[in-house]
């Protein structure tokens, strides 16, 4: 190969810089040029296509967001779309794509791959970890310690009045982040989409250590049965005896922030195996690892299944929490 693609797609997550900045540089050590494509598969449309030079990356590593922007593209959906797409790339000489993104943008990339032939590989960047083949997602990480410096700042007010809340995190199908940071955070109960939610026991919980703690944190993931944050504490209220209930809501701050160096180091190592890759000839591939080995595993099997969730680890909450 001579010249790559590199973008971005769907929602954004701390270390998708440092994934660009592998990509471009892991490129360059082998003589082959790189573009990047802004705003996803949109800007692969639009022709938003400029070349990226070493230099280009410096001082990225550490930042949040992504340079080269993310958008959803309701056009990509399009055969026509897709078929405009592939016409700017080959304006631009590109031979292969690396896809920086979730389960969408996989499923993008096997429609695309498919239908034009174009190679291309990818690297898994979302903080909802939800990504079959891989024990960590890019973002993941620093989503974790976003919610857990918050949630510590939640629990020194909770405590000052005798407060339970009701914290809100991402996860609309995945309930990694609220119950991994329930256990970081102490959490009474972490609420996932993976189970159902009993109102009642959250009820006889709260009534039953009233007076025997200063404060109760439960997390709820925004994809949990019985609603969000606010939706379940205004469930809860009107049958608790004597208990100040409040809600909050994290929202997009679990996006943002300087990635971890946990996400670095995981951006820098992906963006090298799977660019390298590309240019040897082994495309079709979603990438990530598993224990301290970076792996593979072919893109169709890669969103064909859901990353499964311990269960183990509502046992630790709840043994660790309950009286």
């Amino acid at each position: 190969m001579k010249k790559i693609g590199v973008f971005t797609s769907g929602g954004d997550s701390p270390g998708m810089n440092a994934a660009i900045r592998a990509v471009v540089r892991a490129a360059l050590h082998h003589n082959v040029n790189v573009v990047g494509i802004y705003n996803g598969y949109q800007g692969m449309i639009e022709g938003a296509i400029e070349e990226i030079a070493f230099s280009d990356v410096g001082n990225i590593i550490q930042r949040g967001g992504t340079i080269l922007g993310s958008a959803r593209s309701k056009d990509f959906l399009t055969k026509e779309g897709r078929a405009l797409a592939f016409q700017n790339l080959q304006q631009h000489d590109v031979e292969g794509l690396i896809v920086i993104g979730g389960d969408g943008s996989y499923r993008g990339a096997i429609t695309f791959q498919s239908e034009f032939g174009i190679p291309i590989n990818g690297i898994p960047g979302t903080i909802d970890n939800d990504i079959f083949g891989t024990e960590a997602t890019i973002g993941y990480d620093t989503a974790l310690n976003t919610v857990v410096e918050a949630v510590d700042k939640i629990r020194d007010t909770a405590s000052s009045h005798h407060r339970a809340f009701f914290v809100e995190v991402m996860g609309r199908h995945a309930g990694f982040i609220g119950l991994d940071s329930g256990i970081a955070v102490g959490a009474e109960m972490a609420l996932i989409p993976e189970e159902e939610t009993n109102i009642d026991a959250i009820i006889a919980y709260l009534n039953s250590i009233r007076g025997q703690k200063k404060s109760s944190i439960i997390l709820v993931s925004e994809g949990d049965d019985a609603g969000g944050a606010i939706e379940i504490m205004n469930k809860v209220r009107p049958h608790l005896d004597g208990f100040d209930v409040r809600a909050s809501v994290l929202g997009h701050m679990q996006r943002g922030g300087n990635p971890s160096a946990y996400d670095r180091i995981l951006a820098s190592r992906l963006g090298v195996k799977a660019t390298e890759d590309l240019i040897q000839g082994v495309n079709g591939h979603a990438y990530g690892v598993k224990g301290n080995d970076v792996v593979c595993l072919p893109f169709l099997e890669a969103v064909a299944k859901n990353n499964p969730i311990d269960r183990s680890k509502l046992r630790v909450i709840e043994i660790l929490s309950h009286c």
